[in-house]
């Protein structure tokens, strides 16, 4: 079976399918930026990946969240909320992390179905 990559570094790849599965690395949003608008940036790149892989939001079937403070669960779930489509809500857990730095406020991985 075939192994497409996205956004290929040297350390990993933004996206990867295997199998009609796409599995996405953490996203995170711009440094110095709220959690809310962090949230944003990185639902945007979500959904930029999941195109480019073939694929879409509404075929996301789970979604992994962490935030550097729990403080910020309303507000990040404020613009989770606004972006999930009706009826097509996936599996989800949010935790509390020590994300990559200070500045990164909210973290999401998501896997989909093409």
């Amino acid at each position: 079976m075939d192994i497409k990559r996205f956004e290929t570094g040297p350390r990993m790849s933004q996206a990867v399918v295997h199998n009609g599965t796409v599995y996405l690395a953490g996203q995170v949003g711009k440094p110095g930026d709220d959690v809310a608008t962090q949230t944003g940036q990185v639902l945007e790149q979500i959904d930029r990946l999941l195109a480019a892989a073939g694929t879409d939001k509404t075929r996301i079937l789970s979604a992994t969240i962490w935030l550097a403070d729990m403080a910020d669960f309303q507000k990040m779930n404020a613009v989770w909320d606004g972006w999930v489509p009706a009826g097509n809500a996936p599996a989800r857990a949010t935790g509390e992390s020590k994300l990559a730095g200070p500045e990164y406020l909210v973290e999401i991985i998501v896997v989909a179905a093409l």
